[in-house]
């Protein structure tokens, strides 16, 4: 796994963990992070994150209950 990947899979981590602490109730947020999850089971790990996979990430962190980035 390349370093950008795993910088990317830590920030999904991080968002993981602020939908298990009660954001669940934001659909819009569980929705993104949904998405980030599909993409990512298909994302090549050895190469740079997909622009579609960053910006999903971004979407996804821009939609956290709370601005924790």
């Amino acid at each position: 796994m390349n370093d950008s990947f795993r910088d990317l899979k830590a920030r999904v981590r991080h968002l993981d963990s602020v939908l298990a602490g009660g954001a669940a109730a934001n659909v819009d947020f569980a929705q993104a992070l949904s998405q980030v999850h599909r993409v990512l089971r298909r994302g090549d790990r050895s190469r740079e994150p997909t622009a579609e996979l960053e910006a999903l990430v971004h979407r996804a962190e821009a939609l956290a209950p709370r601005r924790i980035f």
